[in-house]
């Protein structure tokens, strides 16, 4: 509520002025939150929060509705919704909630479905029961631009978030692979995990696939990405069938992306601390610097965005999907309030960057 009155009623740019500007590159949690919001601020979007019957998500939806961050859609029953909202004491007048059972849409997202799986064997009546499910319902509602985004996954699983995005919003142009990052916000900086919640054991291929979407992902929220392959050895010192993977990753991503600052293989030391990269690869330009760091399969990635994260006391924004041609974000089940509002703002910025690339002039190929 603070931090709404204080948006609402004092002049930040005069404020600013006022201030001595630090040069320092640094970034911590409290200002990427900020940055968060101050994008998806310019331009609102309405995001559908599937899971209404969660307490976390009508906190999070109350304070996205005083912050004025997005427009939220909450799926299920008004009167239920409004009487949950009474029990916890929050008010959520004027956003926006749909019944899907009740759904003039229903008929259509139900006919569309058919149509978008019939070549797997789709019936009616099968795409009549998926639509019945919350999560269907989001995702085509974001499918035909009823939402700009979806955020769930605080009472579902990964797979119910994915596996309907995966059917009805499939990957954009140019992607193969669906793919995920965490946000890690230490004390003075943000850093770029990738991938710790979706893809089991990908090959080369796919893991070059993954540390350039990843990187994208990090320059779309003003992270300068210096992309890190990481295994259990660094540089041409070691062999094995793992570490050979990655160097094959990190020869393909720079042969498809030549633009990118990228290093593979490289140990997790080696990545993030100067003092060791000086020893085991000094003339990196990512050794010791790295931002985004890109590990060999999901048990090495999902175990170590937990141990830093519980380690060190960072937080950890995410996951965060990529490769989509819509944004659909999931949320771990035991996140927090907090963890909903800035994956909702997350999930707000990616769609103003999509609507924005589909609304730039295609070039004239004369033809």
């Amino acid at each position: 509520m603070v931090l709404s009155l204080f948006d609402q009623y004092v002049h930040k740019d005069c404020l600013l002025e006022k201030f001595v500007q630090p040069t320092a590159d640094v970034t911590t949690p409290m200002m990427f939150e900020y940055r968060l919001f101050e994008k998806a601020k310019q331009s609102l979007q309405a995001i559908v929060l599937p899971e209404a019957n969660d307490a976390r998500i009508l906190k999070a939806c109350e304070i996205l509705l005083q912050r004025k961050v997005v427009r939220p859609v909450l799926l299920g029953k008004a009167e239920e919704i409004h009487y949950h909202c009474n029990l916890l004491g929050i008010n959520l007048d004027g956003v926006e909630i749909i019944d899907h059972e009740e759904s003039e849409w229903k008929s259509e997202f139900i006919q569309t479905l058919y149509e978008l799986r019939k070549h797997k064997g789709m019936t009616l009546d099968l795409a009549r029961d998926s639509i019945s499910h919350v999560s269907y319902f989001a995702t085509m509602m974001v499918h035909l631009g009823y939402a700009d985004g979806m955020v769930s996954g605080a009472t579902h699983t990964t797979a119910d978030t994915v596996r309907p995005a995966l059917q009805i919003i499939k990957t954009k142009p140019g992607t193969t692979l669906v793919s995920s990052v965490f946000f890690m916000c230490f004390g003075t900086r943000v850093l770029v995990y990738g991938d710790c919640a979706v893809n089991q054991h990908p090959d080369a291929d796919q893991l070059a696939e993954i540390a350039i979407s990843s990187a994208d992902t990090a320059a779309r929220f003003d992270i300068e990405p210096k992309v890190a392959l990481l295994s259990y050895s660094t540089g041409d010192s070691g062999h094995g069938d793992e570490v050979d993977k990655v160097r094959q990753a990190a020869k393909i991503a720079k042969q498809r992306r030549p633009d990118l600052t990228l290093e593979g293989p490289l140990q997790y030391d080696a990545a993030i601390d100067p003092e060791v990269a000086r020893q085991k690869m000094p003339d990196s330009d990512v050794a010791g610097q790295a931002t985004v760091f890109i590990f060999p399969d999901l048990n090495t990635g999902n175990n170590t965005y937990k141990a830093v994260q519980r380690a060190s006391g960072a937080i950890a924004i995410g996951p965060v999907l990529q490769g989509l041609n819509k944004p659909v974000n999931d949320l771990s089940r035991g996140c927090t309030v907090d963890d909903v509002v800035n994956t909702v703002a997350i999930t707000a910025i990616q769609a103003q960057q999509m609507h924005a690339q589909q609304e730039m002039p295609h070039e004239d190929t004369g033809a």
